[in-house]
């Protein structure tokens, strides 16, 4: 008898790690894995953020690990500590990104300080996640990378964090391509979603209605719209996937960036 197609998404008995997951996104990410089966290791800066997610993983039944710092220069630590609790890691998602400057200005007004930072933050930390992850995973492993539709295009006023997620989703094809069959790596890209970080950013105030006219959907995101597309890029169902990136974001691609709707 054929087994159900659903069993692919049961992770019962694997361990991820998810950077970034004191909220928002991140949050949602390491809440839909546990409800898949997975134990989950935690990551952000803010150590009450990362309680609460750790509260939301242990009423789904499954156990949380709190790893608290910024993670640039941390993933080390943050996979021996996993390998030290749980002996094991199958799944890793590098969902850490933004940005520590909160004012948008032109490539060329930007200082090289904040340019680096913004390739440590959003390229150089997903780099050294994917080589704490590939090196201690086990053939089936599954590597995702949470890039932007920003890095798949010009982007006016935010461009280093652009150009950032522009190298991760290259880093992603190539670490695919060495990592086969051993362990898969996806990038899931997500458009705009209305997150603390997204509005802090973006100074989104009184613009959402604005913004989420231009996706032909007709809406914003949700943080559970990315962790959908993470737990399918984690599960067995994806088990023939790698080297892709999926975007999530409504409809609103290259080509329909500058889409308007159809009048009533």
């Amino acid at each position: 008898m054929t087994s159900s197609l659903l069993e692919g998404l049961d992770l019962a008995g694997r361990v991820a790690v998810v950077t970034g997951s004191g909220q928002g996104i991140g949050r949602a990410i390491a809440w839909g894995l546990a409800d898949a089966g997975c134990d989950v290791v935690l990551n952000a800066r803010r150590i009450n953020d990362l309680e609460e997610t750790a509260a939301g993983v242990e009423e789904r039944g499954r156990t949380a690990l709190i790893a608290q710092g910024d993670i640039r220069d941390f993933s080390e630590t943050i996979a021996s500590r996993a390998m030290e609790h749980f002996g094991r890691i199958d799944i890793w998602v590098n969902n850490v990104g933004g940005s520590d400057e909160k004012t948008t200005r032109a490539l060329i007004d930007t200082p090289d300080d904040v340019f680096r930072s913004q390739l440590e933050l959003n390229l150089t930390s997903a780099f050294q996640g994917c080589k704490a992850a590939a090196t201690r995973m086990g053939p089936g492993g599954s590597i995702v990378n949470i890039s932007s539709g920003a890095g798949m295009r010009g982007s006016p006023f935010t461009g280093p964090y652009a150009a950032a997620k522009a190298g991760m989703n290259n880093l992603t094809q190539t670490l695919a391509l060495e990592l086969a069959p051993n362990i898969r790596v996806n990038t899931v890209a997500p458009g705009p979603v209305a997150t603390e970080a997204f509005d802090e950013v973006l100074n989104t105030a009184g613009k959402l209605d604005e913004i989420a006219a231009t996706i032909p959907l007709g809406r914003l995101g949700t943080p559970d719209d990315i962790a959908g597309a993470v737990l399918y890029l984690a599960s067995d169902l994806a088990s023939w996937v790698t080297g892709q990136l999926i975007l999530v974001a409504g409809g609103r691609t290259q080509r329909t960036h500058n889409y308007t709707p159809k009048a009533e």
